[in-house]
């Protein structure tokens, strides 16, 4: 069986500039190894950016040897669902692409948050 989103759909991608998700596969896929819960797909912002980074997660920075060219706002991301959980409580929530977002994320974060936040898939 395929994976499914928040939506009960099948799970759609979410980005491949750079290239996401857990397995970077550009699926916000998850099994158990993925203990981070990497289940959120979101278009990252400054405001977002900057909270992560102050809170020990700088996505911004290029780490080569990683393969990870850094991020930009307007780029998508498969987000832990409790960091997003975190921004959300401080006020910089980034945007929800509900279509690419697995359904484990409303084992941590109601679907009517998500949906306030939700933004179209264009990908």
């Amino acid at each position: 069986m395929s994976a499914l989103n928040v939506l009960g759909q099948p799970l759609q991608a979410c980005g491949f500039n750079p290239v996401t998700g857990y397995f970077r596969d550009g699926c916000c896929h998850t099994d158990p190894s993925d203990r981070g819960l990497h289940v959120v797909c979101v278009v990252v912002s400054e405001r977002f950016l900057e909270f992560s980074r102050m809170r020990g997660n700088d996505l911004v920075t290029p780490q080569p040897q990683l393969s990870f060219p850094g991020l930009k706002p307007g780029d998508r991301w498969c987000l832990c669902a409790r960091r997003w959980v975190e921004a959300w409580e401080a006020g910089v929530a980034p945007a929800v692409v509900l279509e690419a977002t697995h359904l484990h994320a409303l084992g941590v974060v109601p679907l009517d948050e998500l949906r306030a936040y939700a933004v179209t898939n264009t990908v």
